[in-house]
């Protein structure tokens, strides 16, 4: 029996002998199937999270003012008493290139907190940028969400094995690679998800907004990609930033790895290193370099023309304590952008890749149209977006905000590749709106991860910077697609009532009767599913 766990041994069937065998051995089997059905659930029912005591506590430093950072940033900030300078990433790979020259400039410390991370060309080699500043005495704090963090957990062990680096997941999993069995007896827990992205440096210097760390976010030539908004920030909010992810680094749901992985193989550290200078020799890890050293803000820092927006900028954050369901409704993020942006007069531009409005949502809007406030909504069509499934819970509100006044625009699926082959409701397409923000009387406009669904409302936790700026909210929304005339559909009502898509070639007006680049047995899927009660999980 050496070698062999009591499963394997239980979930062995003997086969009987006799003419009678085949009937015993199907009944034998299915006895053993249930058997082992009930030793998957007890092995998930026994697994425990393991306890926080004892874990190291750490704040954001303080006094950095005299870091390569703090001489460029402070004096600018001085001039601007109670503003922040914001600068809008709307460019993929400039966006990536600045993520690597905070990593680079930073002296003191790198606090980054996503949701997502990816192990291609853009996540390893800002792995390897968070190994080289711990290198240089650089203190490493990394927080990830552990919904999709499964594949990285060699990548995470070898980084938190390094000094000057801890790494903590949220929420995380206990089984690694059957994370269905935790799904099973701790869903309440796992269906909530850190949904926050920021990157830090120096307390000096930040980072927030839509994207995700990975290939398609910041643009890399591949054949799907994300159109998508950041905002670097320096000033007064930075510290509030900072302030944030220190309580999510002390929350409850954040777990050091070393609790959570196994130890490191030896020598990974070197085999993360010597994979991030070959993908630095491929074709787009010699474009983020480029696009690195073609940086536009470290040349106008030192040309003295900083290109910062200077603006009062309030960082919104969930409490942590939403990521086990135990945060009051005052201290979730529908509050307190309610209270921050405040109810529109004018005009309010909603820009969320995800809508799903549900019905309390969809009342807003007609509420407001009604009021004679001109509302825009911006999403994705259903040829675009990369979670069909999701559309299931915007499609059935369409009608009722049209009647109302409410205009709507669905981003076309736009490609930088060969077309794909196959779509399905989970499945993705060449490329996809992913940009979160809200205009509010082109006045202030909020920027981060936020979308307009139950799921950012209720259950993950979310943050972004509302800003106090007119020029922002002008322009942010136009800069996202261009002129949305050529990069979305106009979705209107036709005489009949029925839903009709407008898209313009040039002089060219195309009007479809039926969701464009769709099949129609996706439609149909999406039609059934629109009608199931599951608005609250999307």
């Amino acid at each position: 029996m050496s070698g062999i766990s009591p499963a394997a041994d239980l979930c062995r069937p003997a086969v009987p002998r006799g003419a009678t065998g085949l009937a015993w051995a199907g009944l034998l089997l299915r006895t053993v199937r249930g058997a082992c059905l009930l030793w998957v659930f007890l092995l998930a029912g026994c697994a425990q999270l393991p306890t926080l005591q004892g874990r190291s506590q750490s704040v954001a430093l303080q006094h950095t003012q005299d870091t390569a950072l703090g001489r460029e940033f402070v004096p600018l900030a001085r001039q601007h008493p109670g503003k922040s300078g914001v600068i809008a990433l709307a460019d993929g790979p400039a966006a990536f290139a600045t993520r690597l020259w905070l990593a680079q400039m930073a002296q003191r410390s790198l606090d980054v907190q996503y949701y997502i991370w990816h192990d291609d060309i853009a996540g390893i080699m800002l792995f390897d940028a968070l190994r080289r500043a711990a290198q240089r005495g650089v203190r490493v704090r990394l927080l990830l969400d552990d919904n999709e963090a499964g594949n990285l957990d060699g990548i995470l062990a070898a980084l938190a094995a390094q000094p000057n680096i801890q790494v903590r997941l949220f929420n995380p999993f206990l089984h690694r690679h059957w994370r269905f069995l935790d799904y099973l007896t701790d869903f309440s827990r796992l269906n909530r998800r850190m949904h926050n992205k920021s990157f830090t440096a120096d307390n000096q210097a930040t980072i927030i907004g839509g994207r995700n760390i990975g290939d398609e976010y910041f643009g890399a030539g591949q054949d799907f990609l994300f159109v998508d908004l950041d905002v670097m920030a320096i000033g007064p909010v930075v510290k509030a930033v900072s302030h944030d992810f220190d309580r999510y680094w002390a929350s409850a749901s954040a777990y050091p790895v070393g609790r959570i992985l196994p130890p490191a193989a030896p020598g990974a550290a070197a085999v993360l290193a010597a994979h991030a200078a070959q993908l630095r020799k491929e074709p787009v890890g010699r474009a983020y370099l480029r696009t690195l050293a073609h940086l536009p803000l470290p040349e106008e820092l030192r040309s003295h023309h900083p290109p910062f927006e200077w603006a009062v900028t309030h960082m919104v954050s969930d409490d942590p304590a939403k990521g086990l369901g135990q945060a009051p409704a005052d201290e979730m993020m529908p509050a307190k952008l309610d209270s921050i942006l405040g109810t529109p007069k004018h005009e309010m531009q909603l820009v969320s890749p995800y809508f799903v409005p549900t019905a309390g949502g969809a009342r807003y809007f007609e509420d407001l149209a009604r009021k004679g406030v001109k509302v825009t909504i911006l999403t994705n069509s259903l040829e675009a977006t990369d979670v069909a499934v999701v559309h299931a819970g915007y499609a059935k509100w369409r009608k009722p905000l049209l009647r109302a006044g409410v205009k709507i625009y669905e981003m076309k699926r736009e490609f930088s590749g060969p077309q794909p082959r196959y779509r399905n409701l989970t499945g993705r397409s060449a490329s996809s709106l992913h940009a979160k923000t809200i205009s509010v009387d082109r006045s202030r406009i909020f920027i981060g991860s936020f979308n307009f669904d139950p799921r950012s409302a209720k259950l993950n936790t979310e943050m972004g910077f509302v800003i106090d700026s007119a020029d922002m909210a002008r322009a942010i929304p136009e800069a996202l697609g261009g002129s949305v005339l050529v990069r979305a559909y106009r979705v209107r009502l036709s005489p009949q009532g029925k839903l009709q898509w407008v898209e313009h070639k040039g002089k060219k007006i195309i009007v479809y009767d039926t969701e464009p680049g769709t099949s129609f047995w996706l439609r149909l899927g999406v039609s059934t599913l629109s009608v199931l009660p599951i608005d609250w999980m999307l």
